[in-house]
């Protein structure tokens, strides 16, 4: 009996670590890739070529990039907390890598099949103020300090609209299975249009998608960095592979946001001609994350950086509302036309 539950325990171990492997694999190759999609984005939105040097159009810009990073000297300020400067940018990167663990790609494959693979995502990816606080703390520099102060009242003001934006797709589905809720969306709406959860949900998929900008500290909500302001933020201290892990996060964690979102609103892998040709479906879900992530890169490219007071209250004063009103809303649904759905 004791050697069987060894090797149950040898199993499950090695079953875990490969899965953490491939995990942080699909990170980083998604955030590689991801920098240089927005970098060739943003300049087509400038009428401008960007990166042409390195590779075929610069396609090797950002690999030369992460090896200027790695051969770069790494520098800790002489009165920063040396322990937590280090362990602050594993801190960060770890969550975004976590959360694919239960990200589905198609009806059957999915690393870890969880029934509560939706509050697994968010609950992992509360870590990650956490990390940016010590951050900027550990650093011993003012910027860096209000840098990560900003982050923990950012993270938190976004962090309850952004769960209560996706409960009205929870409850439509009665599932928290990323998988179940993309079986959900399957069924007829309107003759061949099927029932994707932004044709029911299509302020919540907007409450998302502006909270989730702002969990990410992206454009027009970058106010933990604030380049024109606070240098770089909770980042101004890191060098070298450091910073590295800090940008490969934020990356990683644009293509979660992403794919939660498809998988939530968008009906993940559904699409035309997915029975007839399962192969289908990770082209399809490929197809609708790109075009979110493209969503994404646009609204950095357009808009400017809002003030610290004016993206507290969007949050509070304006999205806390609209987001507990479509919540009210999906609710009275359920209960006067439960069969509906």
């Amino acid at each position: 009996m004791i050697v069987e539950m060894s090797e149950l325990l040898v199993s499950v171990g090695w079953a875990i670590l490969i899965a953490l492997i491939l995990c942080i694999a699909v990170a980083t190759v998604a955030g590689v890739a991801l920098v240089y999609v927005e970098r060739k984005v943003l300049t087509d939105l400038q009428i401008r070529y960007g990166p042409m040097k390195v590779g075929f159009h610069g396609m090797l810009q950002t690999v030369a990039d992460v090896v200027k990073l790695i051969g770069k000297e790494d520098t800790v300020p002489r009165e920063a907390d040396k322990v937590l400067f280090w362990l602050a940018p594993i801190m960060v990167f770890i969550p975004a890598v976590l959360a694919f663990l239960v990200i589905p790609i198609n009806s059957d494959l999915v690393l870890l099949d969880w029934d509560i693979g939706v509050y697994w995502i968010f609950a992992i990816t509360t870590i990650t103020p956490v990390g940016l606080i010590v951050a900027g703390w550990s650093s011993y520099n003012k910027y860096s300090i209000l840098g990560g102060l900003r982050s923990a009242a950012q993270q938190i003001s976004y962090e309850v609209p952004l769960l209560l934006s996706v409960l009205g797709v929870i409850m439509l589905s009665s599932s928290l299975n990323l998988s179940d809720i993309v079986a959900a969306q399957q069924a007829t709406l309107i003759g061949p249009i099927h029932s994707w959860f932004i044709f029911l949900q299509p302020l919540g998929f907007i409450l998302y998608l502006i909270a989730g900008l702002a969990e990410l500290n992206r454009t027009p909500f970058d106010i933990p960095e604030a380049e024109s302001e606070l240098i770089s933020g909770y980042s101004t201290e890191y060098s070298g592979m450091k910073f590295g892990f800090f940008m490969l996060s934020e990356y990683a964690a644009i293509v979660v946001i992403a794919l939660v979102g498809v998988l939530m609103f968008l009906g993940g892998w559904d699409g035309p001609f997915v029975n007839e040709v399962p192969l289908l479906a990770p082209v399809w879900l490929l197809l609708k994350t790109s075009a979110l992530l493209y969503l994404i890169i646009w609204i950095r490219g357009t808009f400017p950086r809002v003030r610290i007071d004016q993206l507290m209250n969007l949050g509070w004063k304006v999205m806390l509302p609209l987001v507990l009103a479509n919540l009210m809303i999906t609710g009275l649904v359920l209960v006067i036309a439960p069969k509906v759905f």
